[in-house]
């Protein structure tokens, strides 16, 4: 009877090291599959992240070829700079749908650029120079300020590459900032110009085909986009689950565990062209849109400040801001080394 107990107890104790061994295997080969259960990482300031939104309204409305975009575009190159990134600024002439040459820089900001295996987060920070979607048509051709379309997903990475400045414990990946510009210079509602979708994100369509580092790839992409408004929800994007959707799943668990699954919705959205369509179909790296979706806004499902001249940080929520970013931080921190 003691053999019994003895050597069931041997079988118990071998059976729980096998399936801890089994475990570690698993980890250490899911990398960015799988999702820590607990939440990880430094805890995400809305705060900050507010203020550095604040910040790039104060330039005024960043419409390309203008003087604030120009001098916003150098704050944001040199607060990354400040956080310790290696910071490439991609030039170019990029032709708007009216023929209008477009002097667009993409800003690439490099978190452990020695580091192979890498992870791209991306956002636009050019404005909308027009308010085509205003509801009194009379503001249609003014510009956009841009607080929440542009600002809010620049905000977040900003305080994500603090935060990852500011860690002693290094993560096992290196991050790519890159923030993407001239995406807003659309064809307005108001042009008799035929839209195909091409005159949007034309700083993302250049950089796909052109990376800052040749032969450049990441694990996956991360697009945030009007992550800043009162009222946001987040639901899966279109394009996003038709090109990762393993990446959508992956985020809405991490949004999960750190307390955000009200704002990240398990609903299909609509499906957005957006910067997230050339990373994917050009740069062929398998990337997402986190972008606000509001179903019953009879404005704009994108809500009722997109392309208004009331996209001002008065509309801008700090508690949407930090859902956002502790959602990031969740997924970045766990990230295992291949």
């Amino acid at each position: 009877m003691i053999m019994k107990i003895i050597s069931n107890i041997f079988l118990l104790v071998l059976m729980m090291f096998l399936t801890a061994c089994s475990g570690n295997r698993k980890a250490a080969a899911g990398g960015g599959d799988d999702i820590t259960s607990q939440p990880v990482g430094p805890a995400f300031s809305a705060d900050s992240a507010y203020a550095y939104c604040e910040k790039q309204c104060s330039f005024g409305p960043r419409t390309m070829n203008s003087e604030a975009h120009e001098q916003c575009g150098e704050w944001i190159a040199g607060k990354f700079e400040e956080f310790g990134m290696t910071v490439t600024r991609q030039q170019a002439t990029l032709n708007g749908y009216d023929g209008t040459p477009l002097k667009a820089t993409n800003i690439i900001a490099s978190y452990r650029p020695e580091q192979a295996d890498r992870i791209l987060l991306c956002a636009h920070w050019d404005t909308r120079p027009w308010a085509d979607n205003d509801p009194d048509s009379a503001n249609w051709r003014k510009p956009v300020m841009g607080a929440n379309d542009g600002a809010s997903g620049i905000a977040v990475m900003l305080e994500i590459a603090r935060l990852l400045a500011a860690d002693m414990a290094k993560l096992a990946v290196g991050v790519d900032f890159v923030c993407f510009d001239a995406e807003d210079w659309g064809v307005p509602r108001w042009s008799d110009v035929p839209d195909n979708g091409d005159s949007f994100a034309l700083g993302a369509q250049y950089w796909s085909v052109n990376p800052h580092k040749d032969g450049y790839k990441a694990r996956y992409g991360i697009l945030l986009d009007m992550v800043g408004g009162q009222g946001s929800q987040f639901w899966r994007e279109g394009m996003s689950m038709q090109y990762a959707p393993d990446l959508v799943k992956k985020v809405w668990a991490a949004a999960k565990t750190v307390g955000y699954g009200s704002l990240f919705v398990d609903k299909d959205g609509a499906m957005v062209t957006d910067d997230h369509v050339p990373v994917n179909e050009k740069a062929k790296i398998p990337t997402i849109d986190i972008i606000a979706f509001y179903p019953d806004c009879r404005e704009s499902t994108f809500g009722p400040t997109w392309h208004t001249v009331n996209d001002t940080m008065e509309n801008i929520d700090k508690s949407t801001l930090g859902a956002v970013g502790q959602t990031v931080i969740q997924v970045l921190y766990s990230e295992k080394g291949e």
